[in-house]
């Protein structure tokens, strides 16, 4: 590993962010100086010796207007830049907070000098327009989620602005080498750098449930937000057979409310009332709690860059039973860490579900055991936080 520290700008558009952005930054912090740029300033718990720069809430007009005012004011002490100051201060007498956010963003820019800049979402790519186009700076863009591999497809403005924008990248990160193969689609190229690197987990906090959960009615349990994407209403088809086929069993959805229409709706007219049970988002505890006294977490999305709940659930001793969709296939292999389906298909679901019941508990505790030295030994922070070392470096050579 090259000795020489980096400065890292990680622009996610907030202070609050993700818990894989959080721990790629804790593990930067130790040999590199990292700043995360967002939006806001309202965060309790930042991460020691981690520098975070507010660029002004356009929910909070004080907040960006104190900040736009702060931040002119000291380019110009720093460039003696009169013209610049009193364009700033033409767009706060104006209310112009889209300008005044990418005036501020430009200015951090010029007061750090980063050596990476790395967005982690494609929605901050306005912000990054001027100085892509400069070139002054590399950027590094992250490939995961409804933001890489199902808005570009389903709306043709944002794969052309996507296609425009992406070659000016230096490198690209990618969660799951299925979300890889899905940017190419976008933009693709000999040159291109474009590296897999995947989430890292604290395994500290996943301890492994030391039982299988199998007497009494099954307990299914699904984690997420309820977005079409998530294929729950082919997971509650797979319910109707269940019934029919009188396998007695409860299926918990985390993550949506009992206000869902269309789930409510496909829940009553399958006579599934009795059998489903719609839940509000939780905690990270509340969920890992609910995980340990289930009986498998079942996946019924269409598509996923690399799901962190599958991840989670194969920790923590949980059976998962997936769909085949984005990056589920690099964790699950059929009848050794767990189950795989087709996607948008109940019945293949179904037949899984209670091919699941069938087995013997010493071969669904070995499922579990190989399932959880698959996940640490592919998902750790030291791996997670060496691939994008790796990356950076790649990109400024």
């Amino acid at each position: 590993m090259n000795p020489k520290s980096l400065k890292i700008i990680i622009f996610d558009g907030s202070f609050k962010t993700t818990t894989f952005i959080n721990r790629l930054a804790k593990g930067f912090s130790k040999n590199h100086e990292v700043f995360i740029v967002g939006f806001n300033n309202t965060l309790e718990n930042k991460i020691s010796k981690i520098k975070y720069i507010d660029l002004g809430s356009s929910q909070n007009l004080i907040n960006l207007l104190w900040q736009s005012k702060w931040l002119a004011t000291k380019r110009l002490f720093k460039t003696g830049n009169f013209n610049s100051f009193f364009k700033t201060l033409k767009n706060i007498f104006t209310l112009n907070k889209k300008q005044l956010q990418q005036d501020n963003f430009n200015t951090v820019l010029t007061f750090i000098k980063p050596d990476i800049i790395h967005v982690q979402w494609q929605s901050l790519l306005p912000w990054c327009e001027n100085a892509l186009l400069q070139q002054k700076y590399k950027f590094v863009i992250s490939q995961r989620g409804y933001q890489s591999n199902v808005r570009p497809f389903v709306n043709k403005e944002n794969f052309e602005y996507l296609e425009k924008w992406y070659p000016k990248f230096a490198g690209f990160h990618s969660v799951s080498k299925a979300i890889a193969l899905e940017g190419d689609k976008i933009y693709s190229s000999d040159k291109k750098i474009n590296k897999v690197v995947y989430s890292g987990f604290d395994f500290k906090i996943l301890s492994f449930s030391e039982r299988i959960i199998k007497s009494g009615p099954l307990q299914l349990l699904s984690v997420g937000r309820p977005h079409w994407i998530k294929g729950y209403s082919n997971a509650l088809q797979t319910c109707k057979i269940l019934k029919e086929k009188q396998i007695e069993f409860n299926y918990t959805i985390i993550g949506t409310s009992k206000r869902n229409e269309e789930l409510l709706y496909l829940i009553n007219d399958l006579g599934l009332q009795e059998n489903v049970s719609l839940l509000p988002k939780m905690t990270q505890e509340e969920i890992y709690h609910k995980m340990k006294k289930a009986s498998a977490l079942l996946f019924p999305s269409i598509m996923e860059g690399m799901p962190n709940v599958v991840v989670e659930a194969m920790a923590l001793g949980l059976p998962v039973i997936s769909t085949e969709c984005g990056g589920v296939s690099e964790l699950i292999q059929p009848n050794k860490t767990g189950w795989l389906v087709p996607s948008r298909n109940p019945e293949a679901l179904a037949n899984a579900i209670i091919d699941f019941t069938k087995t013997p508990n010493f071969k669904i505790e070995e499922i579990r055991l190989v399932a959880r030295q698959k996940v640490e030994e592919q998902h750790s922070v030291e791996k997670m936080v060496n691939g994008m070392e790796s990356l950076y470096w790649e990109v400024i050579s």
